[in-house]
């Protein structure tokens, strides 16, 4: 088979490999729609997780099975299934302890493009398929579904881990895919004022129908000066870190007021040390809390999402900007999450209906 992969940082490149085999709890998947992260930009072209050597790029996919080993009992072949991003073993200590996503190490649970060959490629496998796969909604499409995995999980969990209160508000920093979801995430967990922070035109669109209240610029002046002066000086209940570079907690917390939450799922590629600013933090002392986390995955995780479209809650569609429809076009749609045009969401690469 053939897949798109990382030949050493700052270098992509197809490479030929043979199809992995499977063990008896795993099944071995074909993709049927595939996106490109911008975590797989900060691994390639950052080096963000170290050098890699030929290892096949990819961990958004929804797959059909092709085969399944003698231990799996609810996954069969044929089933059109969600492959989450993250998808954990179910027994080891961390997901007992309810910190699945961090199974064997921090990040233990993402290994798609990490520690294995991910789903940029003809065929690609999943571990514990009964407890990681979900079967797709035959009202969802395979390119809906594969916002579900990551981009939905992802922003889901910050506004989660953000503990909004009812009515409460919210700043989202950055909207790209993942602050999107957020927002969203954010109106259904009962915000009422929602900051989206970003001035790419097609996401400010985006973040509106997703819930967004208030757009700010950080073109306009300090991001966390403009959410002072429109909540009176306050700051709001609840951060969502969703973009930007190492200085971005400087924003998030100079936008939080006492007893918030700043909730952050950005992926810093770079840097040896995160900023956190003194005196807006209160010298260590503010009451504003700092939650991080991994993507949650796993079966009913992706179960979850899914009925959050099937009964009308979010529409994934809106994240979808450009649309693809041959494994070759994996190594453009990557090239668009790299160099971000300015009429860019998220790229799809649809292979099966």
């Amino acid at each position: 088979m053939k897949g798109l992969a990382m030949k050493k940082i700052g270098e992509i490149g197809w490479v030929e490999k043979d199809i992995p085999s499977i063990g008896p709890q795993d099944a071995l998947l074909k993709p049927l729609a595939i996106a490109p992260c911008t975590s797989d930009v900060h691994t390639v072209w950052e080096g963000a997780i170290g050098e890699r050597h030929d290892l096949i790029l990819g961990h958004e996919a929804v797959g059909e099975v092709v085969e399944v080993g003698n231990l799996v009992k609810n996954i069969k072949v044929g089933d059109r299934v969600l492959v989450p991003a993250i998808t954990p073993d179910w027994g080891s200590d961390a997901a007992q302890r309810g910190f699945s996503s961090q199974t064997g190490a921090p990040l233990g649970g993402w290994k798609y493009s990490n520690y294995k060959d991910g789903s940029m490629a003809e065929y690609f496998t999943c571990n514990e398929a009964d407890f990681n796969l979900a079967i797709l909604p035959e009202n969802i499409s395979p390119a809906d579904g594969v916002m579900l995995v990551d981009m939905w999980s992802t922003g889901f969990m910050g506004a989660e881990n953000a503990n909004i209160p009812l009515g409460g508000s919210v700043a989202v920093l950055g909207i790209g895919a993942v602050g999107l979801s957020a927002i969203l995430g954010a109106k259904l967990q009962g915000a009422g004022r929602i900051f989206a922070v970003g001035t790419r035109p097609v996401s400010v669109e985006v973040a509106k129908e997703y819930g967004a209240t208030d757009i700010i610029s950080y073109k306009d002046g300090d991001t966390g000066d403009q959410i002072k002066e429109a909540t009176d000086g306050e700051g709001v209940d609840a951060v969502i870190v969703a973009g930007g570079g190492s200085d971005i907690l400087i924003d998030a917390v100079k936008s939080a007021r006492a007893g918030s939450v700043v909730s952050n799922i950005n992926y810093f590629g770079e840097g040896e040390n995160i900023p956190i600013p003194r005196t807006p933090w209160g010298f260590g002392m503010a009451d504003i809390d700092i939650h991080t986390g991994l993507c949650p995955g796993g079966r009913t995780r992706m179960e979850q999402l899914a009925n959050i479209v099937t009964y009308g809650r979010g529409d994934p569609s809106k994240l979808i900007t450009h649309r693809f429809d041959a494994l070759e076009d994996l190594e453009e749609a990557l090239l668009l999450m790299k160099d971000k045009p300015r009429n860019l969401i998220k790229p799809v690469v649809i292979l099966g209906d």
